[in-house]
C-alpha cells in the first residue's frame, strides 16, 4: 500500500512497489501465489458504512449515467449464442494468420538463436498460444470478480445517493462479466489459471484502503481503464465470433464503469490538498506498475516448463509486447490527466508515466462521455 513520501523531490520505489528498479526481474518473479489450489480468499479491511439521508439526485452527469445503465442491461444466457462451436486450436491458428502474417508467433524482432525457444516447432508455439489465451481469459475473470467486490464496497461507502444508485447497477454488470468469462472458460476452453499474484496484490491494496475514493481510483480508473483497453485489443485480435460479441457487450459496460470513476473523482479531487493529491498520485503509479507486471504471463511459461527468467528477459526485449503493454494505458493516462493527477505537484505522475513509457496517451479521448459511443448493446437493439 502506498505511503506518501515526506520529501516530494525524491521517490522511494521500494516503499511504493517493493523494489528500487521497476524492471527488476528477480523482484517481479519473486511475487507468486502460494495458495493456487485454494477456493476462497479473504482480505481484512476496516471501512465505514455510509448512509445518506439526502435523496436528491443533484449530480446530473451521474443521473444520466444511471439512466443509460438501466436501459443497457443484457442477459448473458440469452443475448449470446452459446451453441457456437469453439475449436481453440483452429481459433489461435486463425488469429495468428490474421495478426502475424509474417509468421512470427512471439518475441517479435528478438533473435532466439541459442535460447530454449529456438528448438520450438509449430506444436509448441500453438500450445503456447492456447495457454496464453487461457491465461488471459482467466485473469479477465478474476479481475471482474475483483470489480464486483470493489463496486459493492463503493455502494457501501460513497456518501452520494447518485453514486450509490449507479454503483448498484455496476454490481449487476460485474456479476454478469464474471458469469460470461467463467462460462466461456468452462464450456469453450480447456484450462484455467489461478489469479496472477500481481493482480491479487493490487486488489488487496484497493480493498484494504478505507478511503472510498481510493476504491474508485484503484478499480474504476486503473483496473477498469486497463480492462477496457485490453478488451478492445482482444476484440480486434480474435477471429472467434462468440468471444467477439461477448467482448463488445462487456466493453459497453466497462466504458460506463470508467466514466463513473472520472465523473465522481473529478468533483471530489477539487476538494483535496496537495498532500492528499500526492497520495493519490503514488497510488496510481503503484497500480500502474502492478498491472504492467501482471501481463508478463510468467505462469504460462511455468506451465510450458521453460526457464521463466530467460523467457521474461526475452519478453522485455519484444517490441510487440512493449507496444501492447503501453497501449493498455491508453484509457488510464488521459483519465488521470482529466482528474488533475498528471500535472499536480510539479507533474510527479507525468514523470512516472514517462518512465513507464505511456505518457504519449495523455491527449487521447478520456472516458467521461465516451461510454455513449461504445454502447454496442443499444446499437444492436436499434438494428434489430
Amino acid at each position: 500500500m502506498t505511503t506518501t513520501n515526506p520529501n516530494p523531490d525524491t521517490v522511494d520505489y521500494t516503499s511504493l512497489i517493493g523494489r528500487e528498479n521497476i524492471n527488476d526481474l528477480e523482484a517481479i518473479l519473486s511475487i507468486t501465489n502460494s495458495d493456487v489450489h485454494a477456493t476462497s480468499y479473504s482480505v481484512g479491511a476496516k471501512v465505514d458504512t455510509t448512509f445518506t439521508w439526502d435523496y436528491e439526485q443533484s449530480r446530473e452527469p451521474l443521473v444520466k449515467l444511471y439512466e443509460k445503465a438501466k436501459t443497457s442491461q443484457w442477459n448473458a444466457s440469452t443475448d449470446l449464442d452459446w451453441s457456437t462451436d469453439v475449436d481453440i486450436e483452429k481459433v489461435v491458428l486463425a488469429n495468428m494468420a490474421q495478426n502475424r502474417p509474417d509468421g512470427a508467433v512471439a518475441f517479435g524482432g528478438v533473435d532466439l538463436s541459442g535460447t530454449q525457444f529456438a528448438k520450438w516447432g509449430d506444436k509448441e508455439w500453438t500450445r503456447f498460444a492456447i495457454e496464453s489465451n487461457n491465461w488471459t481469459m482467466s485473469q479477465f475473470m478474476h479481475g471482474e470478480q475483483g470489480a464486483l467486490v470493489c463496486t459493492a464496497r463503493i455502494v457501501e461507502t460513497v456518501p452520494w445517493i447518485d453514486a450509490k444508485y449507479y454503483a448498484s447497477t455496476q454490481v449487476v454488470d460485474e456479476a454478469r462479466h464474471v458469469e460470461v468469462f467463467s462460462r466461456y472458460l468452462n464450456e469453450k476452453l480447456d484450462g484455467h489459471y489461478p489469479i496472477n499474484a500481481h493482480l491479487r496484490l493490487l486488489l488487496d491494496d484497493i480493498l484494504m484502503d478505507s478511503r472510498w475514493d481510493m476504491t474508485y481510483l484503484g478499480m474504476q480508473i486503473m483496473v477498469e481503464g486497463l480492462a477496457l483497453a485490453a478488451f478492445g485489443f482482444m476484440h480486434q485480435m480474435t477471429t472467434e465470433p462468440l468471444l467477439k460479441k461477448m467482448l463488445r457487450y462487456v466493453m459497453s459496460d466497462e466504458a460506463r464503469h470508467v466514466a463513473f470513476g472520472v465523473l465522481s473523482l473529478k468533483e471530489y479531487y477539487q476538494e483535496l490538498d496537495a498532500h492528499e493529491i500526492r497520495d493519490r498520485q503514488e497510488f496510481a503509479f503503484e497500480a500502474a506498475v502492478r498491472m504492467r507486471d501482471r501481463f508478463m504471463q510468467q505462469e504460462v511459461f511455468e506451465r510450458m516448463e521453460v526457464n521463466v527468467k530467460e523467457a521474461m528477459q526475452l519478453v522485455l526485449l519484444d517490441e510487440n509486447r512493449v507496444v501492447f503493454q503501453s497501449m493498455l494505458f491508453s484509457k488510464i493516462v488521459p483519465n488521470c490527466k482529466k482528474l488533475g493527477l498528471l500535472d499536480a505537484g510539479d507533474g510527479w505522475l507525468r514523470k512516472k508515466f514517462t518512465e513507464l513509457g505511456v505518457i504519449q496517451f495523455e491527449d487521447w479521448a478520456d472516458t467521461g462521455e465516451e461510454y455513449l459511443e461504445l454502447d454496442e448493446v443499444a446499437k444492436d437493439r436499434a438494428e434489430a
